[in-house]
């Protein structure tokens, strides 16, 4: 979709941190206005991942629907260009509807890429991904992070050294084309004309999110988590080297049910892993967005949300 029928009907953003309180906000939010609400999370997407995504209740989700919540298998594929295009899509039938749509998510690729625009990157190429991926088993991603800095430092400075998939497509753009990712991504397409309206959930301190991440893995444990992964390990085509398990928590217990590590390291792994996910998740918000900052208990944006409705 090149334009927007509605330009002076918002779409409202709600960034926030994982266990920040991003759902909990976005139903109150949802009982007070005319919301619906679009999933921004890159694992919440995946059907049969419910524990371990922190995914709102059956109850919860028939009161408040999520849009872009269980659309996918998790054998399936899934990419920022595939976001946009369904997110677009949800965005207009909202609109008809005479509704406002309520984006809410911690996956900042996928804000950042609708609200910015998306660059037009050559298509991948399975040779070339291929021949990355058994480098990257011999030397490790860390060591294929170096290598990106030598290629291009401006994409490197952004990417984590353990995120293998941003590190692979990032080296692949390059041996495909002969340009950096970062030149790419200079000159973007803007997909929309959206009048976007920006809220960030004030975080909370780093000691509180730390423990609000530790509690809240161990409470998945109890809820049957890794039975969850045990049914997902069950799927004929199911890996642990496709996306969906690459998620955070999914990863170290699906190690955990090979019998690689303990329960309590994967738990440990896990605790930890989310951590890093919030905190670069809260550099992001610090440094690429403007949105208002708002708390968690909804006071402040229900009166800004008003004033804009």
């Amino acid at each position: 979709m090149s334009s927007n029928r509605y330009p002076d009907i918002p779409v409202i953003c709600l960034f926030g941190s994982t266990a920040s309180g991003k759902t909990e906000l976005a139903i109150k939010l949802s009982q007070e206005f005319p919301l619906d609400i679009i999933n921004v999370d890159s694992a919440q997407i995946y059907r049969g991942m419910d524990i371990g995504t922190a995914k709102p209740n059956k109850k919860t989700l028939e009161q408040f629907p999520h849009h872009l919540i269980d659309i996918l298998d998790p054998e399936k594929s899934y990419s920022v260009g595939s976001f946009i295009a369904d997110a677009n899509i949800e965005i207009k039938r909202i609109h008809n509807n005479g509704r406002i749509p309520l984006l809410v998510g911690g996956t900042m690729l996928y804000f950042h890429a609708l609200i910015e625009g998306l660059s037009d990157l050559p298509e991948g190429d399975k040779n070339i991904r291929n021949n990355i991926n058994s480098e990257a088993e011999l030397i490790g991603w860390p060591a294929m992070h170096n290598k990106l800095i030598n290629i291009d430092y401006a994409a490197a400075k952004k990417i984590n050294p353990h995120d293998g998939q941003r590190i692979q497509r990032a080296l692949e753009v390059f041996e495909i084309s002969g340009r950096n990712i970062s030149d790419w991504q200079s000159s973007k397409n803007k997909n929309n004309n959206y009048r976007f309206i920006k809220f960030a959930i004030n975080h909370h301190s780093r000691t509180e999110i730390h423990q609000r991440i530790n509690t809240r893995f161990l409470r998945m444990l109890d809820e049957g988590f890794i039975q969850e992964v045990q049914l997902l390990k069950q799927r004929e085509h199911l890996t642990s080297d496709h996306n969906s398990m690459r998620a955070v928590g999914y990863r170290q217990i699906w190690t955990y049910l090979d019998d690689q590590i303990t329960i309590k390291e994967a738990t440990k792994k896990a605790q930890a892993s989310t951590r890093q996910l919030a905190k670069r998740q809260i550099t992001w918000l610090r440094n690429t967005t403007s949105a208002i900052p708002v708390d968690v208990d909804g006071k402040n944006i229900m009166k800004i949300i008003n004033s804009v409705i």
